[in-house]
């Protein structure tokens, strides 16, 4: 048994060496041994190559306003191993996390002497289900990869949402959309009607013939519910959603992009179904809730003076919204740019986006990470003298507060999840 959290996370630093191990065997087991602690909630299953978190923010808000006691299990953490687990805008305790570990220790060590290890993320997720089964109304998961073999799959959701279907974590998922869409659609269960956003015409034939085999009901962005009319005004937007019954919203947000109003319009579309299975929920509270809701690390403005902008646009498709944002919101600014990523990503394709005349100044760096890029090879994927190479982030970032003296100038940072967390936390400090 462990009596300190930091022993605990001697024990999850050390459990990375694990890697990440294929199948739902594991944490299956783990789970049956608890007595089955997922089969005691009542929630939403999300996936998706982006949005995934976004979309959890707003419908996490809309609920939480309407005063239920709402579970979030997401990954990456950007706030250490407990920033896993959330109920409602609070992560779980340390106390509570330590509490709950070594109830699920013994069982580890029992999985360990049979020689099937459980994974990091195998733990973590059965210690979600633990503490969401003892506190929280309705839960909200996360897929951290693909959806069909992602260890978060391993429970009956009430409803399912998968946000869009773009190319990531290939070596895993596969090389075309319609592999990826194969996984994503494995969080599709009988029973659960299952909410798509853009996800393209090859990714949604895969998802139709899955929800088909499933007998369950899809509910299509751009078909079965809308979004119109967008209106921009400083930080806000604002937008008319509808769906096939004729149900009209007018809706107000305050994060940044396009994106964020097909987010919220996913969101919307979960709560009129959730509304549809007897859930009490208050609409006016709902559009309140929306309204306040803000991502850490996704477009965030985390200083103003200068201004710096966080988001983790960790893939090509993430890295083309988070320009299209750019463009349609300060186009007039004298914009810098600081990327840092894994190298196992698309990183060329990325850095080439990046490259297309958007910024007056780029920096390439690295973090501490076994998959980071090195500051060396990001800068040999480029020929363009205004990039620039700091192998060290804390330099990299340190450099802003140097160099800006100008008010129309605006910093951004961007890159992997990991990266970004880093620099967050940095930087708030």
């Amino acid at each position: 048994m462990f009596s300190a959290t930091e022993q605990m996370l001697v024990f999850f630093e050390e459990r990375k060496n694990i890697g990440i191990k294929p199948g739902l065997e594991r944490i299956k087991l783990l789970l049956e041994l608890l007595g089955n602690p997922q089969n005691k909630i009542k929630a939403i299953h999300v996936a998706g190559t982006n949005g995934k978190g976004s979309t959890i923010a707003y419908l996490k808000n809309a609920l939480m306003y309407n005063g239920y006691k709402v579970g979030v299990y997401s990954s990456p953490s950007l706030d250490g191993i407990t920033g896993h687990i959330f109920l409602n805008d609070h992560k779980i305790t340390d106390e509570e996390f330590l509490r709950l570990f070594n109830i699920l220790y013994p069982l580890i060590q029992q999985l360990d002497v049979s020689g099937d290890h459980p994974t990091e993320y195998e733990i973590l997720t059965a210690l979600a289900f633990m503490f969401f089964s003892e506190h929280v109304d309705i839960a909200l998961i996360e897929t951290a990869m693909g959806g069909r073999f992602d260890t978060t799959n391993c429970f009956q959701p009430i409803l399912s949402i998968i946000t869009n279907i773009d190319k990531d974590h290939m070596g895993f998922l596969g090389q075309t959309m319609k592999e990826i869409a194969y996984h994503k659609a494995g969080i599709i269960k009988k029973q659960a009607p299952v909410i798509v956003g853009d996800v393209g015409e090859e990714a949604s034939t895969v998802i139709r013939e899955e929800a088909e085999v499933k007998k369950v009901k899809i509910y299509q962005l751009h078909e079965d519910f809308h979004y119109r009319s967008i209106m921009y005004n400083n930080d806000t937007q604002t937008f008319t959603w509808v769906d096939n019954d004729d149900q009209t919203m007018k809706v107000s947000i305050h994060m940044y992009g396009v994106h964020q109003v097909k987010n919220a319009a996913l969101a919307l579309m979960s709560i009129r179904l959730l509304m549809k299975l007897g859930y009490e929920i208050d609409s006016e509270k709902v559009f309140i809730g929306l309204e306040n809701t803000f991502v850490p690390g996704r477009f965030e403005v985390i200083a103003k003076d200068p201004m710096i902008i966080l988001d983790g646009a960790h893939n090509v498709a993430g890295m083309q919204t988070f320009l299209d944002t750019v463009t349609n919101h300060f186009q007039n600014k004298d914009k810098h740019l600081i990327f840092a990523g894994f190298k196992d990503k698309e990183l060329q394709k990325m850095l080439q986006l990046l490259l297309d005349g958007y910024f007056s100044t780029i920096t390439v760096t690295s973090f501490e990470h076994e998959r980071a890029a090195s500051a060396a090879y990001l800068y040999s994927l480029t020929d363009l003298k205004y990039v620039r190479q700091v192998e060290d982030w804390r330099e990299a970032t340190s450099n802003i507060y140097k160099h800006s003296a100008n008010e129309n100038e605006v910093y951004f940072i961007t890159g992997s999840l990991h990266f970004i967390a880093m620099v967050r936390s940095h930087l708030l400090k």
